[in-house]
């Protein structure tokens, strides 16, 4: 189940990533708060393709670095805590995204934030810490 699950993870990582340096590229700029282009001295938009590159990162080291498994899950539980004040200024302000075009979706997309923190950390744990 933990395998199956964390090649679920993977392919939702990697079809994230893909959307934010593809189709779904220029509507993610709307969840970049402006604070952050601020911070770091950049624009949305490289905002939201860094994000698609570490997202389609994230996705292959998942699959392709088995002994380094719980390091990359906290590296993806990282990602997702990193990417949720985006979440939080898209719900604040009221903007829609793609698949968040309503206040319920993106008040709802909230209490996934967590969801998939968990299921990172869950999924990529090893048998060690299992007491196997």
């Amino acid at each position: 189940m933990r395998t199956a699950l964390r090649w679920a993870l993977a392919a939702l990582l990697a079809a994230a990533g893909v959307a934010h340096l593809t189709t779904l590229r220029r509507g993610f700029r709307i969840v970049v708060p402006d604070w952050a282009t601020r911070a770091l001295h950049t624009d949305k938009d490289t905002i939201v393709v860094a994000s698609g590159v570490v997202e389609v990162g994230l996705a292959v080291a998942l699959v392709a670095l088995p002994r380094e498994r719980a390091r990359v899950g906290a590296a993806v539980a990282a990602f997702f805590v990193a990417v949720f004040p985006g979440n939080v200024h898209q719900w604040r302000t009221g903007a829609s995204a793609p698949g968040l075009d309503t206040d319920a979706r993106r008040f709802g997309r909230l209490f996934l934030q967590p969801v998939l923190v968990a299921w990172a950390l869950w999924a990529t744990r090893g048998d060690e810490a299992l007491g196997r």
